[in-house]
């Protein structure tokens, strides 16, 4: 990923994976299934709580002030 790319991360840095340009199209494919049929048994083990993380993380972070203004230390 030499550019920076939109991934469902969010993640613009890290790893970049390399995806021979010989592949076939049959390959290629095979590859994708395997990956969404991952997806599928990690979404029917943990998709209640994956969606709960999403949700956490997608939100809006608490204003600077309601920070500040915190009572206790900690």
């Amino acid at each position: 990923m030499s550019r920076r790319t939109h991934l469902p991360s969010g993640l613009f840095s890290g790893l970049d994976f390399l995806i021979d340009t010989n592949w076939s199209p049959q390959q290629a494919l095979a590859v994708y299934e395997l990956l969404d049929d991952l997806r599928a048994r990690i979404l029917m083990r943990y998709g209640d709580e994956l969606h709960e993380l999403m949700r956490q993380q997608r939100q809006h972070p608490p204003d600077v002030g309601d920070i500040l203004d915190r009572t206790d230390p900690f």
